[in-house]
């Protein structure tokens, strides 16, 4: 089992840059798909990139891809959303999820941190 935190998130101004982490305790890391996922209110929770449990593939949302990268670190057990070019479109709280065994179901999840972009 995998426990998720998400410290960060927070105010930036449209066109900047904000990097996400996401603590996993537990053991194993390495054998989690691990992705990031997003949320309005009143709006489904959209997929916006994973990666697998090596780190050598990733796959992002089209509406995120070329602006934001995720990445981890094992050795941290540790994941990273990095994003650029942000703009009042991507204020949503933002949420981390592990798939243990990447079967193509994350059935842990973070406390979501809030991403509020200002125009």
């Amino acid at each position: 089992q995998v426990q998720l935190v998400e410290p960060g998130g927070g105010l930036v101004q449209a066109g900047g840059s904000l990097r996400l982490s996401c603590a996993a305790s537990g053991r194993a890391f390495t054998m989690y798909r691990m992705a990031w996922f997003r949320q309005v209110p009143g709006k489904e929770r959209e997929f916006v990139a994973t990666i697998s449990s090596s780190g050598l593939s990733t796959y992002y949302a089209d509406s995120v891809k070329g602006r934001f990268t995720i990445s981890r670190d094992n050795a941290k057990n540790t994941v990273y959303l990095q994003m650029d070019s942000l703009s009042p479109e991507d204020t949503a709280v933002y949420y981390c999820a592990a798939d243990r065994n990447s079967v193509g179901s994350y059935g842990y999840w973070g406390q979501g941190t809030q991403v509020t972009v200002s125009s």
